[in-house]
């Protein structure tokens, strides 16, 4: 009761939760039936695991799983460290207002909508008049086509989401960061320790906790690879490298009315997702960690 105002201010969170997470999960049961939105779930006949036979059986599938997976690891590998090295950096910086421009600057693409963002891509990699596309010409004129190069697709895709989404991915580490006791930096400087040493002895280990814990939740989406954004980057040229689950979730399951194949989709990678979470996790208590649960 002492606390009771503090409950009621998580009410709002528990209802997005329950409404728009747990709520829709009654209708992955149309994974396992021949859905009809005439019938209804409940008289809809059940055909077992026959969309997830297909969904393994097609001749497409090792493509959209290594595409997907492909995509993933990219944002793994070269966004995930990002937000941490900018939190780290802006950390340092002595002058109050001086950082708070500039976690401003870094912030606000976060609120840009990703049809602005590879809006303003093609603008500039324009095969015809795009400013990159002009400075990467040939001597011989010849005109340079990323949007349609197959080897530039992931690497733009992964640009994307770090000029997006880095400066927002800070936040927590920041928290994180103005957490860590002033005194022991002090204790350190005293003894001698240059900087480079404070942050591998101190500033690392004293959030490495949150790191793990951010690595796990990421785990979690990690085979969401951002709808809106591949969607709206595929194009005939690189269809081969760009079909991942979301858009054939898409194109081949909501745009044809095949509702349960779809849904039978998402639920193979809620599954695989889980299983990362899951080994993620014991992974990270093997080395010491306290993990999610």
């Amino acid at each position: 009761m002492r606390d009771r105002l503090l409950y009621l201010m998580l009410i709002p969170g528990i209802l997005f939760f329950a409404i728009f997470k747990y709520l829709p999960m009654a209708g992955l049961s149309i994974s396992f039936m021949d859905y009809n939105p005439f019938l209804g779930i409940l008289k809809s006949n059940w055909v077992g695991l026959k969309h997830f036979l297909r969904l393994f059986g097609e001749p497409m599938f090792f493509r959209l799983f290594s595409n997907t997976l492909i995509l993933a690891a990219y944002n793994l590998f070269f966004f995930f460290p990002l937000p941490i090295i900018v939190a780290l950096l802006l950390n340092e910086l002595a002058g109050q207002k001086y950082k708070n421009f500039i976690q401003t600057a870094v912030y606000i693409p976060h609120f840009i909508s990703w049809i602005v963002v590879v809006g303003i891509c093609y603008t500039m990699l324009s095969p015809q008049s795009g400013i990159i596309t002009e400075i990467l010409r040939g001597p011989g004129g010849e005109t340079v086509n990323l949007l349609g190069d197959v080897r530039w697709f992931r690497p733009l895709i992964t640009l994307q989401v770090i000029w997006k989404e880095t400066g927002w991915g800070t936040i927590i580490f920041l928290a994180a960061l103005a957490g860590v006791n002033v005194e022991l930096y002090e204790a350190a400087i005293i003894d001698g320790a240059n900087g480079w040493q404070r942050l591998l002895s101190i500033t690392l280990p004293a959030i490495r906790s949150t790191i793990v814990i951010m690595l796990i939740l990421r785990m979690g989406n990690f085979l969401d690879s951002g709808f809106e954004q591949v969607f709206l980057m595929q194009n005939s040229l690189n269809r081969n490298v760009s079909e991942v689950f979301d858009t054939y979730v898409y194109t081949s399951g909501l745009l044809n009315g095949q509702f349960s194949y779809s849904a039978a989709v998402g639920f193979f990678k809620s599954l695989v997702s889980l299983f990362l979470i899951v080994s993620v996790d014991r992974l990270a208590k093997a080395f010491g960690e306290e993990g999610l649960y």
